[in-house]
């Protein structure tokens, strides 16, 4: 089975692409955390991260090359990650679900997750950030992440907890493949 897992930043992508890992015994691989490895390891913030890459195309075309050899070589997987259902695009074979949440709500998410003081700093770098991915994403593949007609599955993570979601998640892709 091979699985996509997308959405904007605190949307609940992360989370949600472990738990599923967990209940199909499926290996995550989580394009997010390449790239915030990547970004430590040049000792920057995500912000300037996504700046460079804006300014330096290698950095997204080399993960999202990256991406799509996964999805099309291998069995058993979940990839994680905001272009991951775009990568899997023209398999039928491949399970493609986009997690949305409030921007708001995203930012709490976030700030929590990141231990930031301030919500308007916060609210300020995701709004950044996601134009940045939004506009690199147009510029190198022409993708417009707001369209969400790939996907097979799309939910709204801020109605239900993660179990909740994971539950309604598991339905759909069980009536698909039959349960585990």
């Amino acid at each position: 089975m091979q699985i996509t897992v997308s959405g904007l930043p605190g949307s609940g992508t992360s989370t949600l692409s472990k738990l599923l890992a967990e209940c199909y015994d499926l290996e995550l691989i989580s394009s997010g955390e390449i790239f915030r490895r990547m970004a430590r390891e040049r000792g920057m913030s995500l912000a300037e991260f996504g700046a460079l890459a804006e300014r330096d195309p290698s950095i997204d075309l080399d993960i999202d090359k990256n991406q799509k050899a996964i999805i099309h070589s291998r069995e058993n997987i979940i990839l994680e990650s905001r272009l991951a259902g775009h990568m899997a695009q023209g398999r039928s074979d491949v399970i493609k679900i986009w997690i949305k949440a409030p921007l708001l709500t995203r930012v709490k998410r976030i700030q929590r997750r990141e231990k930031t003081i301030s919500f308007d700093e916060e609210l300020k770098k995701t709004v950044e950030r996601e134009r940045s991915e939004t506009l690199r994403y147009k510029n190198y593949y022409g993708i417009d992440i707001t369209d969400l007609s790939i996907y097979d599955i799309v939910i709204d993570s801020e109605k239900w907890n993660q179990y909740q979601t994971l539950d309604i998640i598991r339905v759909a892709i069980d009536s698909l493949v039959g349960p585990e």
